[in-house]
C-alpha cells in the first residue's frame, strides 16, 4: 500500500470541522477499529484545510483520541499522508495522521524545548 505524504506547511490554516470520534469496525455491536501499530484505538477528525481562496474538509484518522481538539480548534497535524484504496470496484483515498493537536499546544510544546 503505498503512502503519499502531504506537506501540510503549503497550508495557509488547519482547522478541526468535525470532532474526533471512535472509528468503528461494526456499528452495530459498537467495535472500534485498532491501529496495527500502536494498538491504540483509530479516530477520525475532518479537518479543514485551507490555501489561499480555496478549502477543503477531510476526514483524517490518526491513533488515539486527539486531546483538546474540537470544532473551530486551528490544528498542527503531524506526518499527514493519503493512502489511494480500491476494494470491489469502488476506490478512493484515505487520509491519516500520526498526531492532530491544537495549534496553542503546538506552540507552547516548542517554546518549553527551546
Amino acid at each position: 500500500m503505498a503512502t503519499l505524504p502531504i506537506d501540510t506547511a503549503k497550508y495557509t490554516g488547519i482547522i478541526c470541522a468535525v470532532p474526533p470520534a471512535p472509528r468503528l469496525v461494526n456499528r452495530e455491536s459498537g467495535q472500534v477499529r485498532v491501529d496495527r501499530d500502536t494498538g491504540k484505538t483509530l479516530y477520525q477528525v475532518g479537518l479543514c484545510l485551507m490555501a489561499g481562496t480555496s478549502a477543503d474538509v477531510v476526514n483524517v484518522s490518526v491513533p488515539g483520541e486527539p486531546s483538546g481538539v474540537q470544532v473551530g480548534t486551528p490544528v498542527t497535524v503531524r506526518d499527514l499522508v493519503a493512502v489511494p484504496w480500491e476494494n470491489e470496484g469502488r476506490h478512493g483515498i484515505a487520509y491519516r495522521a500520526a498526531e492532530i493537536r491544537p495549534l496553542h499546544a503546538a506552540s507552547a510544546a516548542k517554546g518549553a524545548g527551546q
